[in-house]
């Protein structure tokens, strides 16, 4: 099988994937056009990525199976085009968590105690330590997390461990999950910017979060908060953003922003730059080793399970439940070369539509049970003809909601 690599990855993944009996085409500076040719030429059954764009040109022209986003966000790939051209999409949920939460206390602590600056001015030849000798700390602050996934989530024992109080905002989090946690939790963004004197953003990036963060939000904040980004540039109304630090009311560490270049290296233009009250790094929150490899881990992972059953792990684009299935059709048969058809041409013949199907064969490989998630029941009449085939011991029909 023919693994294309159309961003950097850590050898240990490639040299895992290659175990595998892979082929792996590593071609880490494809984009737009060029990926979109590689795919049609290459005929490769899986993508990997990280900040490639993987745009619906690009899935069409493909024989893909399967995309990996080595990270966490898919917001770069085309989701609806993958799923309307029966490709698996899947990620690494959690693997650099721990990553860009030290980065978020890094962004923390360098604006708080102006460390960028510091060096800055001490390259330049420039010694103003009483410019520089302001800083509030982060002891006994209130730490304002929004989202509560796995990042959010590795905040909280390392806010704790600086003393600080901490309060959160997500719409999943219940009173019992905040007590679990030993946090408080924030009814609404802006309650939470109304209590917190340090903001960290840990939030996915969807319809419902974009541009979330709008200038209502960067109003009800105190004076002198600072406000950390690591998350998507695309969940923060720049220009509110840029506002409100233009007035001095509040602080900023970024890690994203807008108008970010999509390579490794050139040069970069933002507004942001030209504000004292910002320190920005270059979106290097999940770039550690130690995540990387926990990353490519995750990533032969995938490919290993997708290999052995077609099925990849963390895949995002599966439909939840039974989608658009009423029944269930659970008919146990012998193992032969041919059963399934029989039971699928029966079904075709009633114009009735496969939604999930798993064919569960059992130990001596003498027969199986099949279990056909369908969007209409199957007649009695059909019902009782795949019963009365030679090779089917039993077949029960059952709507989706009895289905315990």
């Amino acid at each position: 099988m023919k693994v294309l690599v159309a961003d950097k990855l850590e050898q240990s993944g490639l040299d895992g994937i290659r175990a595998l009996g892979c082929e792996v085409l590593l071609e880490p500076d494809l984009n737009g056009p060029t990926l979109e040719a590689r795919l049609a030429e290459s005929e490769a059954k899986i993508l990997i990525v990280r900040s490639t764009k993987v745009d619906r040109a690009a899935i069409e022209a493909s024989t893909l199976g399967l995309i990996i986003r080595a990270g966490a966000g898919v917001n770069t790939i085309d989701i609806e085009a993958a799923s309307e051209s029966g490709v698996q999409v899947a990620n690494c949920p959690g693997k650099n968590a721990i990553a860009v939460a030290e980065l978020a206390f890094g962004l923390m602590l360098a604006v708080d105690r102006d460390i960028a600056f510091c060096d800055k001015e001490f390259k330049e030849g420039i010694w103003n330590k009483k410019a520089h000798s302001g800083g509030r700390g982060l002891y006994g602050r209130t730490l304002g997390l929004i989202g509560l996934g796995n990042i959010a989530q590795e905040m909280i024992p390392r806010a704790k461990a600086f003393g600080m109080n901490i309060i959160a905002f997500s719409r999943w989090m219940t009173p019992e999950v905040a007590a679990a946690l030993n946090i408080g939790r924030a009814a609404s963004l802006t309650e939470l910017a109304k209590q917190a004197e340090i903001v960290s953003v840990h939030a996915a990036l969807s319809p419902q979060t974009k541009g979330m963060l709008d200038a209502e939000f960067f109003a009800a904040l105190r004076p002198g908060t600072i406000f950390i980004n690591s998350s998507r540039s695309e969940v923060v109304d720049e220009p509110a953003l840029i506002e409100v630090l233009k007035s001095g009311r509040i602080a900023a560490g970024l890690d994203v922003f807008d108008g970010e270049p999509a390579g490794s290296t050139g040069t970069v233009s933002s507004p942001l730059a030209e504000l004292p009250n910002v320190v920005v790094t270059h979106h290097i929150g999940a770039s550690t080793e130690q995540a990387q490899e926990a990353v490519a881990a995750e990533t032969v992972r995938i490919v290993k399970e997708f290999i052995l059953t077609g099925k990849a792990v963390n895949t995002v684009n599966v439909a939840a439940g039974k989608s658009g299935a009423t029944h269930l059709l659970v008919v146990r048969h012998k193992d032969q070369v041919g059963v399934l058809a029989d039971i699928l041409a029966k079904l075709r013949e009633e114009e009735i539509n496969v939604q999930e199907m798993e064919n569960v064969v059992l130990r001596g490989s003498r027969s199986a049970i099949a279990q056909i998630s369908v969007d209409k029941p199957i007649s009695a009449g059909s019902l009782d003809v795949l019963k009365q085939l030679p090779t089917v011991f039993d077949a029960v029909l059952m709507p989706i909601d009895q289905v315990k």
